[in-house]
């Protein structure tokens, strides 16, 4: 008879994304192919970092996302990008720009599968990150530290330069690049020492 952490991990797998992408993030399925190939461990959601241009505000609610890349992006992509937004938002509203830094959830068998793998992480960089307890249940939380937030629009007026736009594409680039190599070094561990 199959435990309950089975079952759970068996429902899991079977769903469909359910990501506003609607597809898996290209970046960080490998990591999480491997991580569910391990039988004490499964990835609950993911994501390998992203640069959004949303609408700023506290509650969360549908299509606050402008503008969503999942990659590198340009200076260009940004500006024409700004430009769009800006026409249509004439509103009040503020708009801001945003790098989010890469994070995966993992559900672990027992609370030592859960601290072995948080350790490792920790090790090479996944420094925002922590265990969740929940009803004999236990989560990892990964998190990177790299993120970019501030307000980029608004009342329909573009806050920055083309210049400091250029600046921002370089930095949040620079960032995703090193998310990028954290999920690379993560699936290193997690091939070798799980």
């Amino acid at each position: 008879m199959e435990s309950s952490f089975e079952q759970r991990k068996k429902d899991v797998l079977s769903k469909l994304d359910k990501s506003s992408k609607g597809i898996w993030d290209e970046k960080i399925i490998s990591l999480c192919e491997k991580i569910n190939s391990k039988q004490n461990y499964y990835t609950t959601s993911s994501c390998s970092g992203k640069v959004v241009i949303m609408i700023d505000q506290d509650k969360k609610e549908n299509n606050l996302f402008l503008h969503v890349w999942h990659n590198l992006i340009s200076s260009e992509e940004l500006k024409k990008s700004l430009k769009k937004i800006s026409l249509l938002s004439k509103s009040k509203k503020q708009i801001k720009f945003k790098m989010e830094s890469c994070i995966l959830h993992i559900a672990c068998r027992t609370l030592e599968d859960a601290q072995n793998l948080l350790d490792e992480a920790r090790a090479i960089g996944w420094k925002r990150s922590g265990i969740i307890v929940s009803k004999n249940r236990f989560f990892l939380e990964l998190n990177s530290t790299e993120k970019l937030e501030f307000p980029i629009c608004r009342k329909g007026k573009i806050l920055v330069s083309d210049g400091f736009l250029e600046i921002i594409a370089k930095e949040a680039n620079k960032k995703l690049e090193k998310c990028w190599g954290k999920i690379e070094k993560l699936e290193k561990v997690v091939s070798k020492k799980l």
